[in-house]
């Protein structure tokens, strides 16, 4: 009974501090709310039954995301925290720790984020993985157990025993959806994704996704990233983003898909190994959508602009993958973040070259296209994939590897006239602009660690200069075109060879910023947004 009272002073003693310590009104102030309204009311009455099923299924979500961070659910965590800005906090970070702030906790007495989350063992040791003999202990959709909880003899469990409740609440309303489908293609992929969701067998849905064209509703559902896996970079979360295809944005760009084997052809690296693979990518696609619900790790921390699936890189190479445009985040980010941001640190004489359009969503398209060129396996023929050969050390450089080759993309069609009446200019400035916004998701995080990294090597060869007396940035154009393929091929290489020393080297000595030469005054700025959604906001 003492022990038991004990640890209720204690709970509360943690309740107290957390108040006194952290302003949790300005910390929710630190975003901007974006309402992801939609006029769905043009759509079938049977495509608008679908999206409430749907809806339905992207909850669940949730819970299991809640699991795989935590190891319980929502209620069971928040209900220690009576304080309604504490659950709120909580619930945008899912979870006490703040994910745009190098996942540092805002609770007194819960301790570091784990690197290893509820998808290893807490006490799991780097030596104890690698003489862990499982052919399974690699894949993105097993977590690592101890076998009654206690032994030292570790196992492995898939995903859909693990959730096994959720995940297949989950498959039945996919496959309940399918019925209302009036897209035979997305019909079929609701149909497989159902299943590949009850055996974690994902490869013929992703196929199925990759084949349909015309389906003018879209949903990303199931385990899909590896981020919050910094252990080893391997597990995938759950997440489930729901959309609605914008058709007059989509023809815009239908027309690069058709670009993507050239480019692939044209990377620069002077050795042919590193760009030998014949990517499906031209058999891909890229649309724009307007988001209209997200759910699990989509919801957590920044929110993505785009996506680049399926992450398999059998797939990519059989298939390419989707490019999905998001616009109406975009938008919200480009007005209510980069603008303000680029106002305080873009010389005035280039601050018209910071625009949406032509730059910031333009950026973003090639980003999500170069993700699938380069290479997916290792050049010396072993069959081992770059995302399992680099670890954790992957993301980062991956998302490095995407900014800096959609620049060089972009340059490269220009300068062979396939993009007409550009002005490079408008998409290096943006370029340099964002990685203001992007650095503040903090280290913790890949796409921030990835920004920081370009950044230092484009400045390490002039690519662009602050002015030490009014300290606004500028781009040098010449210095800039020189220095994006040299950056480029030093990605390249790394991942070509599966070099995992080199990749950790240059995280460390490059991924960090020097914060007494930049100075920036972020005040009044989102720091990031978050998302009003719910049905009663679509127009139906």
């Amino acid at each position: 009974m003492k022990i038991i009272i004990f640890f209720i002073i204690l709970l509360s003693l943690n309740l107290i501090l957390a108040k006194e310590k952290f302003d949790f009104k300005k910390l929710i102030n630190q975003y901007s709310v974006i309402s992801l309204e939609k006029d769905i009311s043009y759509l079938s009455k049977n495509d608008k039954l679908m999206i409430e099923i749907l809806f339905n299924a992207s909850k669940i979500v949730d819970d299991i995301f809640w699991k795989q961070t935590l190891g319980k659910s929502k209620q069971q965590f928040l209900v220690n925290y009576k304080d309604k800005d504490i659950r709120e906090y909580c619930s945008i970070n899912y979870g006490p720790w703040d994910r745009l702030n190098n996942d540092n906790s805002f609770i007194d007495g819960i301790g570091n984020k784990p690197p290893t989350l509820n998808f290893y063992p807490l006490d799991i040791t780097e030596d104890e993985f690698d003489n862990f003999n499982n052919s399974l202990k690699k894949s993105s959709y097993t977590v690592l157990r101890r076998d009654n909880g206690q032994s030292k003899n570790l196992k492995c469990i898939w995903y859909n025993q693990e959730y096994k409740t959720e995940v297949m609440k989950i498959s039945n309303l996919l496959m309940k959806a399918s019925n209302y489908s009036s897209d035979k293609g997305f019909k079929e992929y609701l149909k497989k994704r159902s299943i590949a969701l009850s055996n974690d067998q994902y490869y013929d849905s992703d196929i199925t996704w990759m084949e349909m064209t015309n389906n003018p509703i879209e949903i990303v559902i199931g385990p899909i990233e590896t981020y919050d896996d910094t252990f080893k970079g391997l597990k995938a979360s759950f997440q489930s983003q729901l959309l609605i295809k914008d058709l007059v944005w989509s023809e815009k760009i239908k027309k690069y898909n058709s670009m993507l084997p050239e480019l692939q052809e044209n990377l620069p690296v002077e050795d042919k190994k590193y760009k030998s693979e014949k990517s499906g990518s031209s058999k891909g696609d890229m649309y724009v959508y307007d988001l209209i619900a997200s759910y699990g790790s989509g919801n957590a921390g920044p929110k993505n602009i785009a996506i680049n699936l399926p992450n398999d890189p059998k797939v990519q190479l059989d298939k390419g993958t989707r490019k999905i445009q998001i616009k109406n985040l975009m938008k919200a980010k480009f007005d209510e973040i980069l603008m303000p941001i680029a106002k305080r640190v873009i010389d005035p004489t280039q601050l018209k070259h910071v625009t949406f359009e032509n730059g910031f969503f333009e950026n973003v398209m090639f980003h999500e296209i170069s993700h699938g060129l380069g290479v997916k396996f290792l050049v010396d023929g072993s069959g081992t994939s770059v995302h399992q050969a680099l670890e954790v050390y992957y993301s980062p450089l991956e998302e490095a590897k995407a900014d800096i080759l959609g620049i060089y993309f972009i340059t490269y069609l220009a300068e062979h006239n396939l993009i007409s009446n550009k002005d490079l200019m408008d998409n290096y400035v943006s370029y340099i602009a964002g990685i203001f916004r992007s650095v503040r998701f903090g280290s913790s995080n890949a796409h921030a660690k990835a920004n920081t990294l370009n950044f230092n090597f484009l400045h390490k060869y002039g690519a662009f200069e602050k002015n030490s007396t009014t300290n606004y940035f500028s781009v040098n154009f010449n210095k800039m075109k020189l220095a994006i393929p040299k950056l480029v091929n030093h990605i390249l290489v790394i991942q070509g060879n599966g070099n995992k020393k080199a990749a950790q080297s240059w995280i460390n000595e490059m991924g960090t910023l020097n914060i007494e030469d930049i100075i920036i005054d972020y005040s009044g700025i989102p720091i990031d947004i978050v998302f009003k959604q719910g049905l009663n906001l679509l127009k139906f």
